[in-house]
């Protein structure tokens, strides 16, 4: 297989121009590379285009213009459709086309889509991200990436224009996996920095001091240093990112320990927790808002 030394020089198409792929776009396009979008619905095309992103109404106009796609999808059954179903880019993308999917998605449907791709000689990286919307607009998210080194190194460029970190932890799936424990991580970091402020603020003692103590200690996490200063304490809850997909993205972490058979009691609860809480939180509240469900008092 072919491995391109010069990406600037080749068009990049973005599939999926939401609040995550059309930033990501738009990144690529203002760091001059030449982008191409595609989104099923009409309006997401409209506000790409408004942003100085071409965009297509049909993915085999995308796919005549580009081999290098972009994928940013809501779920690992999107990814599959896109790639693999009827009208799907292994029926369109040439021999050494690379496709980089930042979905966060199931290990096993990347590595199926991968093993898929490659039969028509079609490179696949999962990469999902971290940063949300405004890490995509200013290009500082931070990627876990899984796939062949050499195809890694070979779109690097465009991954370094995305992203501030990137982490290429293994083979074709690997990047899911990483990305799945670590936003297990920040789903059960949510519920302790809110417990642990509610702590505070029953105990008499102001929560803002705390959580500076906190980010002052061994207790500090991205939750506490980041998300509850930005989006929780001024009860702005405007980080991009929904309850409804941080809810799925736990529910992979609970599958995964399940399919290796693995006690993971903490995981198990977090899940638990996040999933009661739709009772209170609807899907399309930002996710941050998990705080409420612990103390609405203090947080709502």
């Amino acid at each position: 297989m072919f491995y391109r030394t010069n990406v600037m020089d080749q068009a990049i198409g973005v599939i999926g121009l939401g609040n995550m792929g059309s930033n990501m776009a738009a990144t690529l396009v203002r760091k001059g590379f030449s982008v191409c979008g595609f989104d099923l619905s009409s309006d997401a095309r409209g506000m790409a285009s408004e942003r100085g992103i071409e965009c297509v109404d049909d993915i085999t106009k995308l796919t005549a213009k580009c081999s290098i796609l972009i994928l940013s999808l809501p779920k690992a059954e999107h990814v599959e459709a896109v790639c693999l179903g009827a009208q799907g880019l292994i029926h369109f993308l040439p021999a050494n086309a690379i496709v980089i999917d930042t979905t966060t998605s199931v290990p096993e449907t990347s590595r199926r889509v991968g093993e898929k791709l490659a039969e028509n000689d079609i490179a696949f990286l999962d990469a999902p991200v971290s940063g949300g919307p405004a890490g995509a607009a200013a290009g500082t998210m931070a990627m876990v990436i899984g796939g062949d080194e050499k195809i890694y190194q070979s779109v690097l460029p465009i991954l370094e224009a995305m992203s501030r970190v990137r982490v290429h932890v293994g083979d074709i799936g690997a990047g899911n996996i990483a990305k799945i424990a670590n936003n297990m991580l920040a789903a059960a970091h949510l519920v302790t920095t809110a417990e642990a402020l509610t702590l505070a603020e029953k105990a008499g003692v102001d929560p803002e001091k705390v959580l500076q103590a906190i980010n002052a200690g061994s207790g500090r996490s991205a939750a506490s240093e980041a998300m509850f200063p930005t989006w929780v304490m001024n009860k702005a809850y405007d980080s991009g990112f929904t309850m409804g997909l941080m809810r799925k993205d736990i529910g992979l972490a609970k599958d995964l320990a399940q399919e290796l058979d693995l006690n993971l009691p903490m995981t198990l609860q977090t899940e638990k927790l996040w999933q009661a809480s739709s009772s209170v939180i609807s899907d399309d509240k930002d996710f941050c808002c998990i705080a409420q469900y612990t103390n609405a008092d203090l947080f709502g």
